[in-house]
């Protein structure tokens, strides 16, 4: 059995080779990121955004800091580089957008790859993806995708490429929306230690019988002691 966690700071010193992706429809080019970027300084400077430009937008994908990386565990060996099964990066995302009924699809992509660690054995690797597309602080869309990846070779790199095809929101009004992928693990679990104790409440003991007077000898009258 394996268990998954996070150790970012060891890939720290892993040089991650770029992986070009090769889906149909998702496009990624840094010349449309550049003019994107210049238009929302545009419109945040007030001036009046034209609608075929607004139609032409696509948000722009983002990779978020710390999510890049997802590493396995052997059981008992979390954060122990030495108990390492699996290390998977996402190195390349891009993504492409549809309009249509009052709505923006998009097409969510990542490229990464998966290598094996010391106790690194052929099998399949379930990493969490989450996509998000935010507008602001406001959260439009947010899916966690469970996605597995089969590992054949113990010497050699595993590619993938996932995508979420399905990325659906509210047609935009302005140049606002900003989309996220990356690994989502939830919130680090608590340590033995840090976790709360429980309260064992004892029971209150029964309090003492009261005490019973001691019982008085019984008088006896003799046939003497009757007056006649």
């Amino acid at each position: 059995m394996v268990v998954a966690t996070s150790n970012f700071r060891f890939f720290t010193g892993l040089a991650l080779s770029g992986l070009m992706l090769a889906i149909a429809g998702c496009q990624s080019n840094s010349g449309d990121v550049l003019k994107v970027q210049g238009n929302q300084a545009a419109s945040a400077s007030g001036e009046k955004v034209l609608a075929s430009e607004l139609m032409a937008y696509c948000p722009t994908l983002t990779l978020r800091e710390g999510t890049a990386y997802f590493n396995t565990y052997a059981r008992g060996g979390q954060g122990d580089p030495s108990k390492i099964v699996y290390q998977a990066s996402i190195s390349e995302v891009t993504r492409d957008c549809k309009r249509g009924n009052g709505q923006l699809t998009m097409n969510v992509a990542a490229a990464g790859r998966v290598v094996p660690g010391p106790q690194g054995a052929a099998g399949s690797i379930t990493m969490p993806i989450r996509v998000v597309v935010t507008r602001g602080s406001d959260v439009l869309y947010s899916q966690l995708h469970q996605y597995k990846v089969q590992v054949n070779s113990t010497s050699s790199a595993t590619q993938f490429v996932f995508n979420d095809p399905n990325v659906t929101v509210p047609e935009p009004t302005s140049r606002n929306y900003q989309v996220f992928v990356g690994y989502d693990e939830g919130p680090p679990k608590a340590k033995a230690e840090e976790q709360p104790r429980r309260v064992v409440r004892r029971k209150r003991p029964a309090p003492a019988p009261a005490a019973q007077p001691a019982p008085q000898p019984a008088t006896t009258t003799s046939e003497s002691d009757i007056p006649r």
